[in-house]
C-alpha cells in the first residue's frame, strides 16, 4: 500500500490550494481518511478533517468553514480544498487511512491509522 499527497506549494494569504491524497493497493472509499498537519518545530496537530466511508465529515475548529474534504472515487483520491489560507496554516500536510470506515461522534481524535503519506508542504506567505 502506498499513500501519496500532492498539491502543496507557496500561496499568498487569502489564497487557495487543493491537496490530493492518492493511494495504490487500497480502495480509499472503504476507509475513513484523515488530514493532519505539522508545522516546523511544532508537534503534529490533531486531525484537521475527516471523511468517513459513508461521506460523514468532521472539521476541527481551526479549519472549519475554510477547508473542505471530498472524495473522487473514480480516481481513488481524497481531496482537501483549502480556502482563505492564513500564514498559520503553513505546515506539512499529511493524509492518513484509518483502520475503520467510520468513527464515534466525539471520538474523532481516537481513530487508529494504518497508512500515512509522506506529506506535502504548504507555505502561506506574502
Amino acid at each position: 500500500v502506498q499513500v501519496v499527497e500532492s498539491g502543496g506549494g507557496l500561496v499568498q494569504p487569502g489564497g487557495t490550494l487543493r491537496l490530493s491524497c492518492a493511494a495504490s493497493g487500497i480502495t480509499l472509499d472503504s476507509f475513513a481518511i484523515g488530514w493532519f498537519r505539522e508545522a516546523p518545530e511544532k508537534e503534529r496537530e490533531g486531525v484537521l478533517c475527516l471523511i468517513s466511508s459513508g461521506g460523514d465529515l468532521y472539521y476541527s475548529d481551526s479549519v472549519k468553514g475554510r477547508f473542505t474534504v471530498s472524495r473522487d472515487s473514480a480516481k481513488n483520491t481524497v481531496n482537501l480544498q483549502m480556502n482563505r489560507l492564513k500564514p498559520e496554516d503553513s505546515a506539512t500536510y499529511y493524509c492518513a487511512v484509518a483502520e475503520t470506515g467510520d468513527w464515534v461522534t466525539g471520538a474523532e481524535g481516537l481513530l487508529d491509522y494504518a497508512y500515512w503519506g509522506q506529506g506535502t508542504q504548504v507555505t502561506v506567505s506574502s
